[in-house]
């Protein structure tokens, strides 16, 4: 039996009735098997300050955002696209995670990506996320791409997807990963 893939989920919003933590709910209902799925909520991590890097100082919620990223097999992040590009929570969270560069948990990790959004759904912010895993190092996940495009009529009130063929499509984007993460473990 294959071993167990454990994905810590990032979204990118941090509104309550974000389509895109409503994707990584979408996501916790549809796990293939072999897969588990942990939430992280950015809302407490601050601002990014390379000051208190070199001082040694970071921040609790940046220790246990690092902590869980290097405990995961593998990355999904739902992000939203504001202004062309991803949110700066995710971006600044990132930026936490990928400092110092020795040692970032971000290193050789594989990543998936989805997002929820209007008329191009949120290809604009996925690509500007693919630029930042070559930085980083991440390791992403090609195809298939999951840009929900309007969201609004795919959601129910509640945040709950329930557009059949979008969750056909997080379901193979979790499956994508499931098989990407063992392939790039050699197993």
């Amino acid at each position: 039996m294959a071993s167990i893939v454990h994905v810590l989920g990032i979204s990118g919003s941090l509104r309550k009735p974000s389509y895109n933590t409503g994707l990584l709910l979408a996501a916790s209902e549809l796990l293939p098997e072999g897969m588990t799925l942990e939430v992280f909520d950015l809302a407490p991590i601050p601002l990014f300050n390379q000051d208190l890097i070199d001082s040694g100082n970071i921040p609790v919620p940046v220790q246990q955002f690092k902590a869980r990223i290097a405990a995961a097999d593998a990355l999904l992040i739902a992000t939203p696209e504001y202004n062309y590009s991803m949110p700066g929570v995710l971006k600044n969270a990132i930026d936490w995670a990928s400092h110092p560069v020795q040692g970032s948990p971000l290193n050789g990790k594989p990543l998936a990506m989805m997002g929820a959004g209007g008329g191009m759904g949120t290809s604009r912010a996925q690509h500007h996320l693919r630029q930042i895993a070559v930085f980083t190092n991440m390791l992403p996940l090609n195809k298939p791409e999951v840009t929900v495009q309007r969201a609004f009529e795919k959601f129910d009130a509640q945040g709950h997807l329930t557009d059949e063929p979008t969750r056909q499509q997080v379901r193979a984007l979790l499956e994508a990963l499931v098989a990407w993460t063992r392939r790039l473990r050699g197993g």
